[in-house]
């Protein structure tokens, strides 16, 4: 391999760790809500912090920060997709 085609990490090891520890207290977090009664909110904090932990993995295990971009805009539209079908699903079930 010559020197041009040598691949190396983009991101140090640090940062990875760093972005361990985040998702790690994200889960804990998730984990601490559902023991309180937080009604309709307690699904909508569990989903948002289960988005949160996607981005980051997304961002940074997948190394979608240093992708092209076009990856980037289909991920950011199936994300999209997504949150709209989960909010279609709110909506029918709060008009049951």
């Amino acid at each position: 391999m010559s020197k041009n085609e040598e691949k190396t990490h983009i991101i140090p090891y640090r940062t990875f760790l760093l972005v361990l520890l985040v998702l790690l207290t994200f889960t804990f977090i998730s984990i601490g809500v559902t023991s309180y009664n937080l009604g309709p909110f307690t699904v909508l904090t569990a989903l948002l912090l289960a988005t949160l932990k996607t981005i980051l993995i997304l961002t940074y295990f997948m190394h979608l920060k240093f992708d092209v971009k076009m990856f980037g805009i289909l991920v950011a539209a199936v994300l999209a997709l997504i949150a709209v079908v989960i909010f279609i699903t709110f909506l029918d079930y709060l008009f049951r």
